[in-house]
């Protein structure tokens, strides 16, 4: 991105933190692309247990962000982390609402391996992620922010390390760190 371009989507942050709501639709209008990326990923790991397109996903997304007050975004790379975070637990209350019309409720528990913490691939497995996800966020933010960014917005460990201001090899020990912790979360369900 240019200088101009960048100094233009910082002055759109600090409109949209303000509690400007053009600015906070110009951020979506700006960052749509990158927004449409990130919820084809999730609508692709979900394989097939939503009924939502990739455009819906956006777009809810988008609803829901925008009728939060609050929030502050610095940069952009925030903003698309909170959007991520926004569309995952979507796809997981969409998955959960299908299974409850569909199943009655039931809930059959399918192990998961540590590889495929990598790689969830069927519904149960990315609601159970979402869950361990949930508890790993009580028990450590970080570590759960840490698998937000890698997992589900994309970003190399290379890239989180310079988004947090530490070194690779830190967040290469958080990430070891939270792959464990959530292997032993899967594992007990």
């Amino acid at each position: 991105m240019s200088p101009e371009n960048d100094s233009s989507l910082r002055q759109i942050f600090e409109r949209a933190e303000g509690g400007d709501a053009a600015a906070r639709e110009s951020l979506f209008t700006l960052l749509y692309d990158e927004l449409h990326r990130l919820a084809h990923a999730n609508v692709a790991r979900a394989r097939g247990a939503m009924t939502w397109n990739t455009t819906t996903l956006v777009h809810e997304a988008y609803l829901g962000i925008s009728r939060r007050e609050g929030l502050a975004f610095v940069d952009e790379n925030r903003f698309l982390g909170y959007a991520a975070r926004a569309m995952r637990g979507l796809v997981i209350d969409e998955i959960r609402a299908r299974r409850t019309r569909r199943h009655g409720g039931d809930v059959a528990f399918v192990p998961l391996a540590e590889a495929a913490i990598a790689a969830a691939g069927s519904p149960d497995e990315v609601e159970r992620l979402g869950d361990a996800l949930a508890d790993l966020a009580n028990l450590e933010p970080a570590l759960a922010e840490l698998v937000d960014l890698s997992f589900f917005c994309g970003f190399t460990l290379a890239e989180i390390a310079d988004l947090r201001g530490v070194s690779e090899r830190t967040v290469q020990r958080d990430w070891a760190k939270a792959r464990l912790l959530l292997h032993t979360a899967l594992e007990r369900t």
